[in-house]
């Protein structure tokens, strides 16, 4: 099941949203929310629910194990259980790849290793540490939370009416960059990516890696708003996952920017864990390499990714080095810098083959030549629709509208009319909600690119 579709918009969502209302007790929402997340999960995945519940049952033997004494090799056999379950079914080609399992697996490491290290206790309570590992807001895509981050929601929590206000706003602008941003730049990305390289040209080529990278930033980061505003709904305060990553002055603060919870996780689980940067220049470039190649596995099987990751760091550590020096140029040109190196890259997450890659490089520096088909397709995808999508899409991905939202609160809540614009961010938010309904009636596309990984 996936959040932008008639099951959950208007089924699943308003049933579990109004029995957790009705119930009072946080055990009994617990319950509630943990065979709710089985169901949504089932809904989608039926089989590997099995391996969902053998990997939070093993785990929450693992936890206790750890609780009553701090074991390394304990530690060693529950990251040896848990990476081993990653490795087999998703990257031996044996199986069909469990939807979400790269994600709960890092939650479920996180467990494990923060009671090991004394920062939270062993949870004894068995659906607990299932809703952790379970939640449906997160369970698919992210973002990836921290058992510590979460331990005392999960005991006790406020649902607020504010919250739920906010958590219905948050939902809902996740929704419309999902359904019709990413969406409507999907179709055309897929189309071109189908065509031979060498056929592109360097307007297409450009036009396409140019939507893909939007494309892919809004459809994640739709994802993770909506995970959060679905938490808000239901008492839990998720971390956020994306801050306007394409306004970034470097490639390194674009990784504080994007997909945070997972550069987070790799920073506190791996980087850390590594001795960091503590122990001399040479070693923290050998760590930076390390992390950001496991970055690139984690992403994927084929062999473009870890190469994407390596390209990540290599740029990092120039940076690092004041080899480039962005962040002291004008920001318009350091932006332009980052997003381009971005782009460039992306060339390469969105390959199936190192061939395929290089070929849209070339078309991108004008080595190739339009061809027939290639024109057919920019003729059929590429007209004022899309153009107006890129536009939006431009736009949104600075803090602009966000922040002109927030002042015009501010400024109403000062002149004591929050209600009046609060009921007119409802009634867009309405709106906006109705025009995702019936672009999803009559389009059937509507996949999640984080689903596959």
């Amino acid at each position: 099941m996936v959040f932008s579709s008639f099951l959950f918009l208007c089924g699943f969502l308003p049933l579990v949203f109004v029995l957790h209302t009705v119930i009072r007790s946080t055990r009994a929402r617990n319950v509630l929310l943990a065979a709710a997340s089985l169901v949504f999960y089932a809904l989608g995945e039926p089989v590997y629910i099995i391996l969902l519940m053998i990997s939070v049952t093993v785990n929450y033997v693992f936890g206790l194990s750890l609780g009553r004494k701090k074991s390394k090799l304990i530690l060693a056999l529950a990251v040896v259980f848990n990476i081993g379950l990653l490795v087999v079914f998703k990257y031996t080609g044996l199986f069909t790849l469990p939807v979400g399992i790269s994600f709960y697996t890092f939650q479920i490491l996180s467990y494990v290793i923060d009671v090991y290290r004394g920062q939270v206790g062993a949870q004894k309570n068995y659906v607990s540490l299932l809703l952790y590992i379970s939640f449906f807001p997160q369970l698919i895509a992210g973002p990836i939370v921290k058992y510590h981050d979460v331990e005392m929601q999960i005991q006790d929590r406020e649902v607020t009416a504010e919250e739920v206000k906010n958590g219905v706003f948050r939902f809902a602008a996740g929704l419309g960059k999902k359904v019709i941003i990413a969406n409507g730049l999907a179709a055309a990305v897929d189309a071109l990516y189908a065509l031979d390289p060498g056929t592109l040209g360097i307007g297409p080529a450009w036009f396409m890696i140019t939507a893909y990278a939007f494309q892919l930033v809004f459809d994640f980061s739709a994802y993770s708003d909506m995970a959060i505003g679905l938490g808000k709904m239901f008492g839990f305060r998720f971390p956020e996952n994306f801050n306007y990553p394409y306004i970034s002055r470097s490639v390194r603060e674009y990784w504080k920017r994007n997909h945070i919870s997972l550069s987070t996780w790799f920073r506190e689980y791996l980087y850390f864990p590594l001795g960091g940067s503590r122990k001399g220049e040479g070693r923290a470039v050998l760590n930076l390499l390390i992390v950001f190649l496991a970055t690139g596995i984690w992403h994927g099987a084929g062999w473009t990714f870890p190469v994407w990751g390596l390209y990540q760091a290599l740029f990092i550590i120039l940076e690092r080095e004041h080899i480039i020096n962005s962040e002291k140029w004008p920001r318009l040109l350091a932006t332009l810098y980052t997003d381009l190196t971005i782009w460039v890259g992306l060339v390469l997450f969105r390959a199936e083959t190192f061939a395929q890659a290089w070929g849209v490089w070339k078309a991108m520096i004008g080595i190739s030549r339009t061809g027939g088909e290639t024109t057919r397709i920019m003729t059929e995808m590429v007209g004022p629709y899309r153009i107006l999508l890129l536009i939006l899409a431009a736009f949104f991905a600075t803090p602009i509208f966000r922040n002109a939202v927030r002042r015009w609160r501010e400024s109403a809540r000062r002149r004591n009319t929050i209600l009046l614009a609060d009921g007119i961010l409802m009634a867009g938010t309405l709106a906006l909600t109705l025009l995702c309904l019936l672009q999803l009636a009559s389009d059937s596309y509507n996949p999640f690119i984080y689903y596959r990984f």
